[in-house]
């Protein structure tokens, strides 16, 4: 059994994968969105999770399946679909279904917006979001038909090659084109619709080819046939025939409008399922290892879990069960596996959240993406700007986005409350800037009515807020809201030397920077990965020039080690909190430069 989970925040969202302590709150990713990571400690070693909640997927929010590339052949990195997609959506997501190899073909079914994609896999459990954005695992199979000018007649595959005497469609999802199978016919169907499962699909035959790949045009398919099933096509649909085919799902799943495989079943009515029956191997249920997982709670916000593993000292993983059970410690009455092992992957917007164990990102066949619709404001660039002239935070990278049209207010709001910037207008989909220190006058966009007024104010020090409100076109509201603090306290952070050379009795380097008032100062040296070596000051220093020295020693005693440093002074007071860095680099007496 796994103990209970310790649940750890993160810093700032610009930051990502750093800790901060237990009792600090996650990070809020975007409206009812939470990213934060936990630690079980276990006989077998440390496993790091990392967990994404969200609402129940209606309104400004949807889970959908994506595929890499826009098509079934294909691989693409969890990061790189959000990438592409950033201007349809802003997204948190997890790798999706087990996948061939060889061709990046997922093993289960891939259902968008009521078009299927690929078929299910009737041997292990997908998950299907209903309109109301429910949940459903379960196993599903599929059939299909086709007829022509004769009887109605079996289709034996969907968007995979045919097997001997065998027939299969091929979708646009597939690719530009078929594969060429020896001793095949295809025929082309035109005008094809939607492939809408249990819906009967009419289409005309416009051409035919035999031994070839058949190129597959947005609009079309094509039907693929060999040995026995190849001379009954070629019979019953020669150019100018319509063919009828279905593409049936049992159950039909007719509230279902996106679904993806994966599985096995992890919980049902909130019980962890030990055993769920399904074609998976003990070789892939039983070892500890990274592992992913989409579940949904009592009130329908849903949960994505992602372990990492294989890294000894870090995280060793997690079984197939233990997965289950934490699940269910984190309220889902309903989860399902999703591929593992090096695919394990979760990315906000482009960026991993989790630690891969390939020491990568691997490109996988699909992903689950929770998107949401709403205008959304990235991290601002700096935290706390110092526009003291050292060239370090003196300027301010403000932005948002929108991904339908919208009407927008930005508002810039400065210390006291006193509004330094607005203005409401209407925006296509897109990304904009907002400028910081704030215009005094902003000249409307051509087409755009012109902004409200503004108030001027000067570039005051204190806490600064960013805020955007929008009305979509399908009458949607939706905001963000960004902090960040002007504070030119800290100044002219530099180390002398830059180069510190270590000798049997150490060394010395000193630690300058300029303070505009008094402040609580914390100087601290650290690896360049950000383990703390020493703390050379730690108290309150008045305004004006300040330094401290390093010995070159760290806090037990012994000399530092060979390599790249960062220093880090940071100040702390009525203002808040800002910090500035340098670089040292420590060489022992006698290593070459």
């Amino acid at each position: 059994m796994l103990r209970p989970l310790v649940l750890l925040g993160l810093t700032a969202l610009a930051a990502f994968l750093v800790a901060v302590p237990a009792h600090a709150q996650p990070a809020q990713l975007l409206p009812n969105v939470t990213y934060e990571t936990g630690v079980q400690f276990t006989p077998h070693g440390p496993v790091a999770l990392h967990i994404v909640r969200g609402p129940r997927p209606v309104g400004l929010y949807r889970l959908r399946p994506v595929l890499s590339n826009e098509s079934v052949l294909n691989r693409e990195t969890v990061s790189g679909m959000q990438r592409r997609l950033t201007a349809q959506a802003t997204s948190v997501g997890v790798n999706g279904d087990f996948f061939s190899a060889s061709d990046g073909r997922p093993s289960g079914i891939m259902l968008r917006d009521g078009v299927l994609v690929t078929p299910p896999n009737s041997s292990r459990s997908s998950v299907g979001v209903m309109l109301d954005g429910t949940l459903e695992v379960r196993r599903v199979g599929f059939r299909g038909t086709w007829r022509g000018l004769g009887q109605r007649r079996s289709l034996n595959f969907f968007n995979k090659a045919p097997g001997k005497n065998g027939i299969s469609l091929f979708s646009s999802d597939w690719g530009s084109a078929t594969p060429r199978v020896d001793g095949s016919y295809a025929v082309v169907l035109s005008q094809f619709p939607a492939a809408t499962p249990n819906t009967e699909i009419a289409s005309a035959v416009t051409s035919v080819a035999q031994n070839a790949a058949v190129g597959i045009a947005p609009g079309t398919a094509v039907l693929v046939a060999r040995g026995s099933a190849a001379t009954r096509l070629q019979a019953e649909a020669p150019v100018g025939t319509t063919v009828v085919l279905r593409l049936i799902l049992q159950p039909d799943w007719a509230a279902v409008s996106d679904a993806i495989g994966g599985g096995p079943l992890l919980v049902r009515e909130g019980a962890p399922v030990y055993r769920a029956n399904e074609a998976f191997t003990i070789s892939q249920l039983a070892p500890r290892g990274p592992r992913s997982a989409v579940g949904q709670r009592a009130d329908g916000s849903v949960l994505f879990v992602a372990t990492d593993g294989r890294q000894p000292g870090y995280s060793v993983g997690m079984t197939n069960f233990e997965l289950a059970q934490t699940l269910v410690r984190l309220g889902a009455v309903r989860g399902m596996a999703l591929d593992g092992g090096g695919s394990s992957t979760l990315a906000f917007e482009g960026a991993v959240l989790n630690r891969p164990s390939d020491g990568q990102e691997r490109s996988v066949s699909n992903a689950l993406m929770l998107q949401y619709f709403g205008v959304y404001a990235p991290p601002p660039a700096e935290t706390a700007v110092s526009p003291n002239g050292d060239g370090a935070a003196e300027t301010q990278t403000l932005s948002f986005k929108v991904v339908r049209p919208s009407n927008v207010t930005v508002k810039l709001t400065g210390p006291g409350g006193i509004v330094a910037f607005q203005e409401a207008v209407a925006r296509v989909p897109g990304s904009y800037p907002v400028a910081f220190p704030p215009p005094l006058q902003v000249p409307p966009a051509p087409g755009e009515p012109p902004p409200l007024e503004a108030e001027p104010v000067p570039l005051a020090e204190g806490r600064w807020t960013l805020s955007v409100a929008a009305t979509d076109d399908q009458g949607l509201l939706s905001s963000a809201v960004r902090r960040f603090s002007v504070n030119s306290t800290l100044g002219f952070v530099r180390v002398e030397p830059a180069l510190l050379v270590l000798r049997r009795g150490g060394g010395s380097a000193t630690v300058r920077w300029t303070q505009a008032r008094a402040a609580r100062v914390k100087v601290t040296v650290e690896t360049i990965d950000g383990v703390l070596i020493r703390v050379p000051a730690l108290r309150r220093f008045e305004a004006g020039e300040q330094s401290v020295i390093w010995n070159g020693r760290q806090a037990s005693g012994k000399l530092a080690a060979a390599g790249r440093y960062v220093v880090r002074v940071e100040a702390a007071n009525e203002l808040g909190t800002v910090a500035l860095e340098h670089e040292l680099t420590v060489r022992g007496a006698g290593q070459r430069h």
